[in-house]
């Protein structure tokens, strides 16, 4: 880091603000008595486990580097209530490395209390129970597990990070698995330095402003010469955070990632400037980021060469194209079929795209660049879009944060319209995204800016159509026909599944009767083509199982819901399905022989939020056969936290519906 000249810079002294006492944390850390064992706060009392308190706090200091570090620390209690808790025991501390540098750990203190005889009996964590490991190149983790954990026990640990990284001041989580009764986080930074504090999430922390005089002694290293002293006089502006009784955040089904909800306050280093100097600006803006990548011989710089080494091959994979859209599509097809993606979470080249055309193998990013780079040798404009996956989060759209980003795509415009390309799968189809790339807002990289652009899960329409046919056969049984065509998603997830072989999932679909049935002339249409829907369709025979003189038959066969989705009582954050959806089912059957029609069920049309969403199920009896139409349809993919009751009781009622059973009675 380029460190500017303290020499020069002095800071005048301000007069501090006086801010109003805040309510103080209700434990006092390092001792512990018997009346601190009963939680006399209100919880979720199926919690494994509560965190008493959380502190945390942050400040920067003067070093002896010629330049600043963070302190940071942390002391945190828990009480332990069943085994389901103990994992709680379990401590992990990421530190940063960069080159010889490194954050380092220091002052741990760790103890498990448990009564014995009504009195608190101490166990200290032993140091050499401390485990590092070496995560990647820029990442360790320190482990440890606190001792003589048991129901019932308290423990409670503390520790400091020193980190010369300005750049890594560390945010705060106010929300985990657990409920916590108290949160604080604190930080103080010198008026010369600049953060974005960016606040996630649905709490509403309590928050504390200050300021007071400080000085920073900083000792500018003189190599051969004697060390130089340099001591500054600055204001440094504190806030202070706190949350208490803050319920645990559980991970509900269709969620992208609960990263993105959990109540949080993080930073970003933005730049500095010293009295009498001029600003220095780290975090820079959208355009300058699309310029620097552009630069990097890692992103964009194989782009703007002519890579003369693709002449021949690239004649022969568009050999007979007689468009722009169809040599795009040969060539996309031909990544896609011959490049294997080792790590789908990457952001940046490790090789280069001629080592990952050779080698035929690459990250996401070697992959998509290596198509923009095959597509404009070919005179197709293309350029390379920055994304997060819906598992890593959300991306800043307001700052040009990098790191919030860990996937490549390529953007191709033909004839004025654009096409979204992934060759990292062998599943993908041509101008089709995996549903993981659905995750908002994303940048489209030129060598002039960095543009927004939005991939939006609500823009995906899924359709998924099945026929069932039942008639009664000469053996006094009933045999029938399934057909049914899945939407490009659906289509997706099962070629991924299966992986090109069909045997293994018609054995599925034949347990999932639900009664014994024989399956054949069954097989997957287009199952090796991504750009096709796949339509699964296969015969069937069964001999009805009467229970008496009675004999229930469920019409939906194993298709429709089995359960509700949705079965917590209440949501935090929002419902994220991948996708919009419109699944319609069809049956015609005739009535078995030596039956007649006891009891249908009633038929039914419900429609969700007004326009949002429907469900109909209508059935009818026309002589000797029965015909059902059943249609669950969702017209966006996802559902605000408010809408979350109704979304559930909608759901509640298909499974009710889809679960009736036809009536039929012997003659």
């Amino acid at each position: 880091m380029n460190r500017p000249s303290l020499l020069v810079a002095v800071l005048l002294g301000c007069t501090c603000m006086t801010v109003s006492a805040q309510t103080k944390a209700p434990v006092k850390f390092g001792k512990i008595a018997a009346e601190d064992f009963v939680i006399k706060q209100p919880y979720d009392t199926g919690a494994e486990a509560v965190v008493i308190a959380d502190i945390g706090s942050t400040v920067i200091q003067g070093n002896a580097k010629g330049w600043f570090s963070l302190l940071y620390k942390r002391t945190t209690r828990i009480k332990i209530l069943n085994k389901k808790g103990f994992d709680a025991a379990k401590v992990e501390i990421g530190l940063q490395t960069q080159g010889n540098a490194e954050e380092k750990l220091e002052d741990v203190r760790a103890y498990t209390y448990n009564l014995e005889n009504g009195k608190p009996v101490e166990t200290k964590l032993d140091a050499a129970s401390i485990f590092k490991e070496q995560v990647n190149k820029n990442y360790r983790e320190f482990k440890f597990t606190m001792p003589a954990v048991k129901e019932g026990s308290l423990i409670e640990y503390s520790y400091t990070i020193k980190s010369d990284f300005i750049s890594n001041l560390r945010g705060w989580f106010f929300q985990s698995e657990y409920p916590c009764l108290w949160s604080e986080y604190e930080v103080g930074i010198p008026d010369f330095l600049n953060y974005v504090t960016i606040g996630q999430g649905f709490l509403t922390p309590e928050v504390n402003t200050g300021a007071y005089n400080a000085n920073f002694r900083v000792i500018l290293p003189g190599g051969a010469d004697r060390d130089e002293v340099v001591n500054l006089d600055g204001v440094v502006n504190t806030r202070r955070w706190v949350v208490k009784n803050i319920p645990a955040l559980k991970t509900e089904g269709y969620t992208t990632t609960v990263k993105n909800y959990i109540g949080a306050v993080n930073f970003q280093f933005s730049g500095y400037q010293f009295r009498g100097g001029i600003p220095h600006d780290f975090m820079g803006n959208w355009q300058l980021l699309g310029e620097k990548l552009m630069k990097r011989e890692d992103f964009g710089v194989a782009l703007f060469k002519n890579n003369n080494w693709l002449d021949d091959d690239l004649k022969t994979i568009t050999n007979g194209a007689a468009s722009k859209l169809d040599k795009a599509r040969k060539i996309f097809v031909f990544v896609r079929d011959n490049v294997t993606c080792t790590d789908h979470t990457a952001l940046l080249m490790e090789t280069g795209i001629k080592d990952c055309y050779k080698k035929h193998s690459g990250n996401v990013a070697e992959i998509n660049l290596l198509l923009a780079a095959m597509l404009r040798h070919e005179g197709i404009t293309a350029d390379p879009v920055l994304l997060s996956t819906r598992e890593h989060g959300f991306t800043n759209e307001l700052y040009p944060l990098l790191d919030r980003f860990n996937y490549v795509i390529c953007r191709a415009t033909i004839d004025n319209q654009e096409y979204d390309l992934d060759a990292s799968s062998p599943y993908n189809g041509f101008a089709k995204l995996p549903t993981a790339c659905f995750n908002g807002h994303g940048r489209l990289i030129t060598s002039e800016n960095a543009l927004p652009v939005y991939y939006m899960a609500d823009s995906l329409k899924e359709q998924k159509i099945t026929s069932v046919f039942i008639s009664n056969d000469e053996k006094a049984g009933l045999s029938g026909s399934f057909k049914s065509q899945l939407g490009y998603y659906e289509s997706l997830e099962l070629r991924e599944k299966l992986k090109g072989e069909a045997a293994a999932h018609l054995k599925q679909i034949k347990n999932s009767f639900g009664f014994e049935a024989d399956i054949i002339n069954g097989g997957i249409d287009s199952l090796k083509q991504p750009d096709m829907p796949a339509t699964v369709h296969y015969d069937f025979a069964f001999t009805p199982a009467a229970e008496g003189q009675v004999m229930y038959f469920n019409p939906m066969l194993s298709e429709g819901y089995k359960k509700n989705p949705f079965m917590s009582a209440e949501r935090q954050y929002p419902v994220e399905m991948p996708y919009a959806m419109d699944e319609t089912y069809l049956l015609n059957m005739e009535v078995p022989n030596g039956y007649t029609v006891e009891e249908l069920p009633k038929s039914t049309r419900v429609a969700f939020n007004d326009d949002e969403g429907s469900f109909e199920y209508l059935v009818q009896q026309s002589g000797e056969s029965i015909q059902l139409r059943c249609r669950v349809r969702l017209n966006k993919a996802t559902f605000l936290p408010e809408d979350y009751s109704s979304l559930r009781d909608f759901f509640a009622f298909v499974v009710k519906k889809q679960n009736e059973q036809i009536v039929f009675k012997k003659k």
